[in-house]
């Protein structure tokens, strides 16, 4: 009998128990990064399991072959590695509900990208926005969150006020990705500090505190 194509294999073809670090990778996230939730191997068959009952035809026409499926499987493990499980399992669930046609990896890419105000973070382009937008002293700014001040200072305000948005926005968005994942794993990313506040310079200098000046004038050029 012809083996059913379900989400009881993971994309290397093996059930979860047989595995060892399936789908893993440098730098993805996995079991360690999100014990309470489906790993990422766990993600990708929900994904494919949303996706045979809602297009079940179609999908059976494009993975209808067993082998076919686990290569799929492992190509769309590789290509959503930057995300984390619950972005794909939320995302799968949000394009069942609103396509006709079995979705591509692009299509879940974008609802991936769309999920992050689920965790309180703007899309990466609202945050690429609002970094090029948002005035100095750049602490000092009331960010929409922490992630979108910590991408434009890793990529470089300078670079962000001067440079071609085709050039700079996808460094932006590699950085800004790399932050999303953590605050999506639980990480509480750290408030830019504000700087001091100057004394109101307009505010005239009292007489102890020319004297004091001249006194540090008169030492530094010897005289």
């Amino acid at each position: 009998m012809k083996p059913r194509s379900g989400a009881s294999q993971t994309g290397a073809g093996q059930s979860k128990n047989q595995r060892s670090g399936a789908g893993s990778k440098p730098g993805s996230t996995g079991p360690e990064a999100n014990s309470g939730g489906p790993d990422q191997v766990d993600a990708i068959n929900q994904l494919f399991a949303e996706f045979e009952l809602a297009y079940h035809n179609q999908y059976h026409k494009a993975y209808g072959d067993p082998d076919r499926l686990v290569l799929a499987k492992k190509y769309w493990l590789e290509c959503l590695a930057d995300f984390h499980p619950q972005q794909l399992v939320t995302a799968a669930r949000r394009l069942v509900k609103t396509q006709d046609y079995l979705p591509t990896i692009s299509a879940v890419i974008r609802a991936c990208e769309e999920s992050y105000g689920l965790f309180g973070l703007p899309s990466e382009r609202d945050a690429y926005t609002e970094a090029c937008r948002a005035p100095a002293p750049k602490a000092a700014y009331a960010w929409s969150h922490p992630a979108v001040y910590q991408a434009g200072k890793s990529t470089d305000w300078f670079l962000l006020a001067t440079e071609a948005e085709d050039k700079v926005f996808p460094v932006f968005a590699y950085y800004y990705r790399q932050l999303c994942q953590r605050v999506i794993r639980g990480e509480d990313l750290q408030e830019p500090i504000a700087p001091a506040l100057e004394k109101d310079p307009s505010r005239p200098l009292t007489f102890a505190e020319r004297e004091k000046k001249l006194a540090q004038l008169r030492a530094s050029l010897d005289i």
